[in-house]
């Protein structure tokens, strides 16, 4: 009986929410090995990578690794970092 107020409820269910584009906060796109300001995480300058068909940020200084995901600003969707020239 108390199952029914302890469901789930998948009102998406077989729908999936795509993804925002990878894009900085100035909505300039970016790309693999591109070099950006990163505003989160302490990561300072940093470079795009890709690995096993993921989408990093990787500081310059300290080679820590932050998932693009977390760099996305609720607000906007566009990523928290500024593009550097190259």
């Amino acid at each position: 009986m108390l199952g029914k107020f302890f469901k789930k409820k998948d009102g998406n269910k077989g729908k999936s929410k795509a993804l925002p584009p990878l894009v900085d906060l100035n909505q300039n796109p970016l790309q693999e090995g591109d070099l950006v300001e990163a505003l989160r995480y302490d990561l300072g300058k940093s470079r795009i990578v890709i690995e096993d068909d993921m989408v990093y940020y990787e500081s310059v200084e300290s080679g820590e690794r932050v998932s693009w995901i977390k760099m996305i600003d609720a607000a906007t969707e566009f990523q928290k970092v500024k593009k550097l020239p190259s």
